[in-house]
């Protein structure tokens, strides 16, 4: 499967293989507040956005992970990044982040509907699992939205040194 030369589009959005093409935005708009309920921690210099980027590149093509950048139909305009890891497993992990201007729009949930749409017509899978955290509630409606269910439920404590309350949604294969 080649991950490095296709694209999604949707009604809003294009999804696209990342590159360093988006090193500058991703390192901007990566911030403290955006990665608040992630595992990741904002970048402290562009070195650590670049080699993030050549690092999904190696998994991509070795066909382990699939991340996208996620863009506006339209106008091109850079809105975050989603992606699906452990493409050989039964239960690949997806997830997402978007900049702050763009969320509450409904871009969360198009780019994950997509994805999965994706994941269904090109992987060997049982279920979806989405991990989020229980006070992020915007991002728990994405799965909710999908038929996921919640099968577990444990704290993390992501890079920035923060406990988060994981929600493990399962979000099965049509």
């Amino acid at each position: 499967m080649e991950l490095l030369s296709w694209q999604i589009s949707t009604n809003r959005l294009l999804l696209q293989p990342i590159s360093l093409k988006y090193k500058e935005v991703i390192f901007r708009e990566f911030t403290e507040e955006i990665t608040k309920y992630l595992y990741a921690r904002p970048p402290e210099v562009i070195s650590e956005t670049e080699l993030f980027i050549h690092e999904s590149l190696l998994e991509m093509q070795k066909g382990e992970k699939l991340t996208v950048v996620i863009l506006q139909k339209d106008s091109q305009e850079f809105l975050g990044c989603s992606g699906i890891r452990d493409l050989q497993s039964k239960q690949p992990k997806t997830g997402i982040w978007l900049k702050k201007s763009a969320h509450g729009k409904g871009y969360g949930l198009e780019t994950i509907t997509s994805l999965k749409e994706w994941a269904d017509n090109n992987l060997d899978y049982e279920y979806l699992i989405y991990p989020v955290d229980r006070e992020n509630i915007l991002s728990r409606k994405i799965p909710e939205s999908l038929g996921g269910v919640i099968c577990n439920e444990y704290e993390e404590t992501n890079l920035s040194g923060k406990i988060l309350n994981i929600l493990e949604y399962r979000i099965a294969k049509k």
